[in-house]
């Protein structure tokens, strides 16, 4: 998202060399550089406890399979909300992550964290309205039923690339209850 005025007073904003970041926008009432606005996001690999299926999902009417997803709330980080999200939308509970990577998504305006994690079990019986419907998948599956050229498919097949490395659940971060 482009600046154009200071979300904090209104003034037309005017970009401004700014000690090696290039020029930014920047608010001449404030006395403060704006730096760009944009959505954070965590997108996760649900694994099952012996890390050989992927649950992927579809929403929104669209026949793609994708990684369960979600948007950061205030006040909370990304650990936070992939819990979170994982339990509101497959009502499954995780029991250890890892953190992969990021990549900003300029459709939405948005970074996204991705993540390797874990669920206690495989039932879907909890899952929520949020989501049109949700599978367990064997890794060589979920390569070919996620959606092409996505940035859910780069995420996977790093994870996918990491798993064929041995990774094991022990060497995952355990969230504190």
């Amino acid at each position: 998202m482009d600046l154009n005025f200071c979300l904090e007073c209104g003034t037309k904003l005017v970009l401004k060399e700014c000690n090696g970041e290039g020029e930014v926008p920047f608010c001449g009432e404030c006395g403060v550089f704006r730096f760009p606005v944009f959505s954070t996001a965590m997108s996760t690999a649900v694994l099952n406890r012996e890390m050989n299926k992927i649950l992927l999902i579809q929403q929104y009417n669209r026949k793609h399979y994708i990684l369960l997803a979600g948007y950061v709330n205030k006040g909370e980080n990304a650990e936070e909300t992939l819990i979170r999200e994982v339990k509101e939308e497959a009502g499954l509970d995780i029991i250890a992550y890892e953190y992969m990577r990021s990549e900003y998504f300029a459709p939405s305006n948005t970074l996204m964290l991705n993540y390797m994690s874990v669920a206690d079990s495989e039932d879907l019986s909890g899952i929520s309205e949020e989501l049109d419907h949700a599978a367990w998948f064997t890794l060589e599956e979920a390569e070919k039923a996620i959606m092409q050229g996505s940035l859910a498919e780069r995420f996977l097949l790093n994870i996918i690339a990491r798993l064929q490395q041995g990774k094991t659940l022990d060497s995952l971060t355990f969230p504190v209850r």
